[in-house]
C-alpha cells in the first residue's frame, strides 16, 4: 500500500515522501496517528497545497521539542516499587509510569512518546528513549528501587546485587560481633569462677 508521509517516520522516510508499506501498518499505525495519508491523487494534491503550512508547523514543534530535549536529556527519575530480594519487581514499570514520573518532575511527556521495547521488571538503572518529535529523541534514566534510600545508593553506582551482598556481610559481621561478646562474657565468667575457687581454696588452707 502506498502512503504519503505527513512527518518524518524512522526507517521509512521524510515528510512528503510517498512510500510502500504493509496495509496493516498503515491502517493500525500511520493513518490513525496522523502520520500519513493514503497516496491517492486527491491526497497528494491536498498535501502539496498544504505543504508550506505543514512544514512551518513541523519546524515550530521541532523547536519546542529541542528546547524540552535540552532540559530532559540525561535526567534520572526515581520509581519506587516493591520487589524481591533478588531484585524482581512485583509487577512492572510501563511507558505510562515513565511519563508520569517525568511529568511530576515538571516535564510534559505522553506515554506514547516513551519508547520501551518491553516493561521493566527488575530493580536498577534503566536507560529509556523518549521521542519528543519525529526528529528529536532523548535518553532518560529510570532508577527503579524499593525505597528512596536504595535509589540513592543505586544512583551512586551500586547494583542491587552489591547492596544485597553488603547487607549480608553486615549481618554476618554483627553476628560475629555478638558471638565475640558472648565469648568474652563467658571468659570473664570463667575467670571469675577461677578467682572464687582460688579464694575458697586459700581460706580452706588457712583454716587447716
Amino acid at each position: 500500500m502506498q502512503v504519503i508521509l505527513l512527518e518524518r517516520v524512522a526507517k521509512l522516510g521524510q515528510m512528503g515522501d510517498v512510500v510502500d508499506v504493509k496495509p496493516g501498518f498503515a491502517r493500525n499505525f500511520l493513518l490513525p496517528q496522523g502520520k500519513a495519508l493514503s497516496a491517492s491523487d486527491a491526497n497528494i494534491a491536498s498535501f502539496e497545497a498544504q505543504k508550506a503550512q505543514l512544514e512551518a508547523r513541523n519546524l515550530e514543534t521541532k523547536k519546542e521539542a529541542e528546547a524540552l530535549a535540552a532540559k530532559l536529556d540525561g535526567e534520572q527519575f526515581v520509581v519506587i516499587r516493591s520487589a524481591s530480594d533478588a531484585g524482581a519487581l512485583y509487577g512492572s514499570v510501563t511507558p505510562r509510569d515513565a511519563a508520569d514520573v517525568a511529568t511530576e518532575a515538571g516535564f510534559t511527556i505522553d506515554k506514547k512518546q516513551v519508547a520501551l521495547k518491553a516493561p521493566i521488571k527488575e530493580l536498577g538503572l534503566h536507560a529509556v528513549h523518549v521521542v519528543l518529535h519525529p526528529e528529536v529523541e532523548v535518553e532518560i534514566q529510570l532508577n527503579v528501587a524499593r525505597s528512596a534510600e536504595e535509589a540513592e545508593l543505586q544512583a551512586s553506582g551500586k547494583s542491587i546485587q552489591e547492596l544485597a551482598a553488603e547487607a549480608e556481610a553486615e549481618a554476618e559481621f554483627e553476628i560475629a560481633e555478638l558471638f565475640d561478646d558472648i565469648g568474652a562474657a563467658a571468659s570473664e565468667d570463667e575467670d571469675l569462677a577461677e578467682a572464687v575457687e582460688e579464694e575458697v581454696s586459700a581460706e580452706d588452707s588457712e583454716e587447716d
